[in-house]
């Protein structure tokens, strides 16, 4: 019981980021903070953010879920504070372990073989599901800018089997009859979910650089929509529509948080950058704590603006930023917002997907993977094998799968890493003290403790059906543990 508990010494974990098997170094901080722009702002308000203010509702009257209203600019705020808690955590761990696996690193670190697999198994959930999620977005909103200059597409080639089967809308599910079918089994793909996963994994396989450089482009496309939003929405609000100001209360404050806290698992992805960081130990903490500012000011910004801009309950659309301009007569700009969503969910993708196959490669670097997991191409400098395979999984759930299954998983999939990286600073103080820290947390004890609580929190305005479906998916990561990564364990091998 007690090797299942096992830590990683810190030094070795160090020792793994030098020579010439390791990542190649090239980014800054100000890299960082444009990978954590890259990842937050994205699906998150440009699709979700009408869901968490007008809430959701079946056809025959049950609540899913409570919006927020116009107080979603307060459901922000909850998660910037929720968020800073476990930046600060993330911010000293990563600064003194940077190393690409993020927090299944830090686990291994401070609390055991166990728990670091888990938590790799769930940052396996985190991504690799919310990557499909964005992915299916990113087409809605690609065919609707398309359609806007004459272009269309056939149905069946940009729904998929899942969410046509899911679907409460006739048109949509009546694709199920109309599609063309091979024998009894209709045809039913989403070919630029496909395509643009597929293009972003060749762009990741080319080096992390190269990634960056595309990342900063599509940031840059992206603020200036968003700035256009602002401007442009501030003049036209009616500050009518912002009452009553919480319709639902605090409970629909803090669903209207659960609802988008997916899109903030983007500075779990900037700590996995931290094997190709330059100066890790400063840029690190400057990426991570500044990304989160800027992001959480974005959110509630544009919040604000599109609750005054239109009734609450009229940004329930699926581009519920370019649903707010048409209500409000603004539609010459619309296609404006819908070309930056394009832009922006691209750089989302890029930036999950990024991610991913790091914490396959940290995994596999010590033997609870195969081996093939850890190989680094001899040109690139990047793990190839895993990003490949990575981008075949994600491409091929994206062509049949549905948006709405993934949304709650990757939430608390997200948050319970949250957890683990804030005990774990705490565990790590006590156990280690006297270690070098380039970046401590203040007030450790209050901060970890606070950023657990508040990550559980959170995690209770997702429903039932998250919690037993990711419980189902921890429970086969364990059986995957017991059956190769314990037998394989390298930390094992030399107890």
């Amino acid at each position: 019981m007690s090797q299942l508990f096992q830590r990683k010494p810190i030094a070795e974990l160090v020792q793994e980021t030098e020579g010439a098997h390791a990542l190649k170094r090239e980014l800054g901080a100000g890299d960082l903070i444009m990978l954590a722009i890259g990842a937050v702002i994205g699906a998150g308000i440009f699709s979700s953010i009408g869901t968490a203010a007008a809430g959701q509702v079946l056809p025959d009257g049950t609540v899913v879920r409570y919006g927020a209203g116009p107080a979603l600019i307060l459901s922000f705020a909850l998660l910037g504070v929720v968020c800073a808690f476990a930046a600060l955590c993330y911010a000293e761990l990563a600064s003194m372990i940077p190393q690409a696996g993020s927090a299944y690193a830090y686990s291994y670190a401070t609390l055991g073989e166990l728990v670091a697999w888990i938590i790799g198994w769930d940052l396996i959930l985190e991504y690799a599901v919310g990557n499909v999620a964005v992915a299916i977005a990113w087409s809605g909103y690609f065919v609707s800018l398309l359609s806007g200059i004459g272009v269309t597409f056939p149905e069946w080639t940009v729904h998929g089997y899942r969410e046509v089967l899911l679907s409460s809308d006739p048109r949509i599910s009546g694709l199920m009859q109309s599609a063309p079918h091979l024998g009894a089994v209709p045809i039913l793909v989403n070919i630029p979910a496909f395509v643009i996963v597929a293009l972003i994994t060749w762009l990741l396989v080319l080096g992390v650089r190269e990634s960056a450089r595309a990342n900063n482009i599509m940031v840059a496309i992206k603020l200036a929509v968003l700035a256009l939003f602002v401007i442009v929405g501030a003049q036209h609000i009616d500050t009518n529509n912002y009452h009553p100001f919480a319709p639902n209360g605090f409970r629909g404050i803090h669903q209207g948080a659960a609802i988008v806290f997916f899109a903030y698992i983007g500075f779990d992805a900037i700590s996995t950058a931290a094997e190709e960081t330059k100066n890790p130990q400063r840029n690190m903490p400057l990426g991570i704590m500044g990304g989160l500012a800027i992001c959480t000011l974005i959110y509630v910004v544009v919040g604000a603006v599109a609750t005054g801009l239109v009734p609450y309950r009229q940004l329930l659309a699926n581009d519920p930023l370019a649903q707010a301009f048409n209500v409000a007569g603004l539609t010459r700009f619309s296609w404006i917002i819908s070309l930056g969503a394009v832009v922006s969910m691209s750089a989302v993708l890029l930036v999950f997907q990024y991610g991913q196959p790091r914490i396959f490669y940290a995994m596999a670097r010590d033997g609870l993977l195969p081996p093939w997991a850890a190989k680094v191409h001899d040109t690139y400098r990047t793990p190839h094998i895993t990003t490949m395979l990575t981008g075949v999984f994600v491409a091929l759930w994206a062509l049949i799968g549905d948006a709405g299954e993934t949304y709650d998983l990757t939430n608390i999939g997200t948050l319970f890493a949250f957890v683990l990286v804030c005990i774990g600073v705490i565990v790590l103080r006590r156990t280690d003290p006297g270690r070098h820290r380039p970046f401590r947390v203040p007030f450790v004890w209050v901060v970890g403790l606070l950023g657990a609580a508040s990550c559980i929190f959170v995690m209770r305005g997702l429903p039932t059906q998250a919690w037993v479906r990711f419980g189902v998916w921890l429970l086969a990561g364990l059986v995957l543990y017991f059956s190769y990564g314990y037998r394989h364990s390298r930390l094992r091998s030399v107890l």
